[in-house]
């Protein structure tokens, strides 16, 4: 009955609206002047394919013409792909928590025609909602003067810009600052507070990485637990691999059940480091089993990574993923140690009688406990998932948002070059490999710019700096696995690009959006760490990098620069701002692993396999190499390894197995 303007979109989130009684439009100039031309107030409404609460609200909402007909009258309404535009996400997100303390999707935000925010909130019932568009719609007729200074403080909050000021007498000790964050650790179920609980990989990779350094047991006690529950319960997929974004519950137990390409990707990388540091089998096969559902589910036919799957299916959150018993039992019999392990009950451990597969701890433990084998138990279990597995494949699936983002694409390549580095897996070389090259091919433009999406062949919307700065990972660490110099030369080139389009070198700090990209009404910057990295961190971290590699003092700098100006923040808040704590660490401690010879390659696998944090590798078995990591390292008839730190080497080794 309905078509509007979303259906010239590529996006899945926005195409689920093409067919709403309300007149969406996309985010663009044809809204923004049909607003100042008709003297509306925009409704700026936010949200992602797999977010269950913004499928909650369109069907309540937006696809009842009583709604639809109050919104078209008074308001000129633009639906937003966060995904796709997190610029515009970030400065109405912010109006919205300015408004009334708290965030979320879906965001629904109210502003003047010029984009300045007057109100805002998330989720509303069908007749709240109603009454909100009233109380706007009689605003903009009869108290335009309020909405106008609520738009003037709104904005000027907006526009602060949330770096500090740079503090070079401060002397860090952030192994204290991560010690002391122990009073934000659930030490009966691991992760951070209590429900709902998110993964935050940026910060269990802050705390892993210092407490192996540093060989603290209470902190490795804290990551073990914390990785081995989420491997163990219901926010981890028991049957197909892979996990959801978040737990609702303090224990794991059950998720909202969209699985995101950016979680996996940090999670990948997280076990594959945690495996490097204690061979925990646990953590190899939960690496394992998530690349496998990467590959299998998230993959597209050109070797690129497609952004999420939904929570719901036919209509129901999670439907596809729980089990009722009785079926259980049809495709499993008795099997009491696989019901009492997953915590299966006949009445169902969750909603209206299903059960989520959920152990409350590893398997090994559970055999112990049970007096059975342990790889006799395992078997049993992955037996019984197999079965499980086929079993559901017969069901509705969930939707697939297939747009596939630059920026998590590079997560993902940097995830498979942590894993092949752990194990050795041609395959996940391959995938890095693949997916890199139509990246290169497709979103990375003549002029040295990138885009921001693609999906079938169709790429657009000029990045952001997350694009950039894990674009610039992603080639650094295929460099590093590959020791393919092309990888690094695109690097820097994309850097140089980075540093004109986003660093502002008066106010020392990189912007979010490009200075040749779209202006909204602030020009924000991404510093604290969140689900995904900074992506401001991210660029200090890269440069840092590239200097150790290339020789490129200019890039330090501002890396140091950018890191004095957040080293006070991150000693106070370690685990909110991970990964600039973690640069703040490692200043002292970065190494370089130089490996020269005809060797190199097999030298590099086997010091690859061990964790260790702050190196970089670099090397060549021809000695025709420019790098200036690499001059004069060649001796003929042999494979020498170096190991450098602060421009200072120690002497050569000829077996991975002597160097410290």
């Amino acid at each position: 009955m309905h078509t509007n303007q979303l259906i010239h979109e590529t996006s899945p989130y926005l195409l689920q609206h093409a067919h709403n009684p309300v007149n969406w439009y996309p985010w663009g100039d044809e809204a923004l002047q049909k607003a100042k031309d008709e003297d509306k107030l925009l409704l700026i409404s936010v949200g992602y394919s797999a977010c269950h609460w913004c499928h909650v609200m369109e069907h309540e909402s937006f696809e009842d013409e009583e709604v639809a007909q109050l919104m078209n009258a008074h308001f000129i309404c633009i639906k937003v792909d966060r995904e796709e535009r997190p610029d515009v996400d970030q400065i109405y997100m912010e109006a919205v928590q300015m408004l009334t303390g708290r965030g979320g999707w879906p965001l629904n935000c109210f502003a003047l025609p010029d984009g300045r925010p007057v109100w805002g909130g998330t989720y509303f019932p069908k007749a709240q909602w109603m009454a909100v568009l009233q109380q706007l719609a009689e605003l903009n007729t009869n108290g335009k003067d309020k909405l106008l200074q609520q738009a003037e403080g709104l904005t000027k909050g907006i526009q602060q810009l949330e770096i500090p000021v740079a503090n070079h007498d401060v002397t860090p000790n952030i192994y204290q600052a991560v010690q002391k964050s122990s009073t934000r650790f659930d030490e009966q179920h691991g992760g951070f507070g209590g429900a709902p609980k998110f993964p935050m990989p940026v910060a269990l990779k802050l705390i892993h990485q210092t407490a192996v350094m540093e060989k603290d047991e209470q902190l490795l006690s804290f990551v073990h637990l914390t990785f081995n529950r989420m491997a163990s319960g219901g926010i981890y997929d028991q049957a197909g691999g892979g996990f959801a974004r978040y737990s609702v519950d303090e224990r794991w137990f059950a998720p909202h059940f969209e699985k995101m390409l950016y979680d996996n990707a940090q999670l990948i990388a997280l076990y594959s480091q945690a495996y490097k540091a204690s061979h925990d089998e646990l953590y190899k096969r939960i690496v394992l089993e998530s690349i496998a559902f990467v590959k299998r589910e998230l993959t597209s036919p050109e070797g690129i990574f497609y952004s999420a799957l939904d929570a719901d299916s036919e209509g129901e959150e999670g439907l596809f993923y729980v089990w009722d018993y009785s079926e259980l039992k049809t495709l499993l019999g008795d099997d009491e140690h696989f019901f009492r392990y997953f915590n299966i009950t006949e009445n169902g451990n969750w909603e209206n009688g299903n059960n989520i597969l959920h152990g409350d701890v590893t398997r090994e433990a559970y055999a112990r406990q049970h007096q059975l084998d342990p790889k006799a138990f395992n078997i049993r279990i992955n037996t019984a998932l197999e079965k499980l597995f086929k079993a559901r494949a017969h069901r509705v699936r969930p939707g697939l948002d297939d747009k596939a983002l630059t920026s998590w694409n590079a997560l993902m390549i940097t995830s498979l070059c942590e894993a092949y580095q752990a194990f050795g897996e041609e395959a996940y070389l391959q995938m890095a490999e693949s997916a890199m090259k139509y990246l290169l091919e497709q979103v990375h433009q003549p002029d040295g710019s990138l885009l921001r999406t693609t999906k079938n062949g169709v790429s657009k919307i000029t990045a952001f700096l997350d694009d950039y700065a894990f674009m610039l990972d992603a080639l650094i660490s295929l460099y590093e696995v590959t020791f393919n110099e092309a990888y690094l030369h695109t690097a820097q080139e994309l850097a140089d690009y980075t540093i004109g389009e986003f660093y502002n070198a008066t106010a020392q700090v990189f912007y979010y959006t490009a200075k040749s990209g779209e202006q909204l009404i602030a020009r924000k910057t991404d510093v604290q760490d969140n689900v995904i990295p900074s992506s401001v961190g991210a660029m200090a971290n890269n440069l840092i990098r590239l200097h150790q590699l290339i020789h490129l003092p200019e890039y330090e700098a501002i890396a140091k620069g950018l890191i004095a100006r957040m080293t006070k923040t991150a000693e106070e808040h370690p685990t909110y701002y991970a990964q600039w704590a973690l640069l703040a660490y490692l200043q002292d401690k970065r190494q370089e692993l130089v490996i020269a010879g005809s060797k190199a390659a097999a030298y590099r696998k086997e010091l690859q396999q061990q964790l260790r944090s702050g190196g970089i590798y670099a090397g060549s078995v021809d000695g025709v190499s420019k790098l200036a990591v690499l001059q004069d390292r060649f001796k003929e008839g042999a494979t020498l390894i170096y190991k450098c730190q602060n421009k200072t080497c120690e002497l050569p080794v000829d077996k991975p197995s002597e160097l410290r």
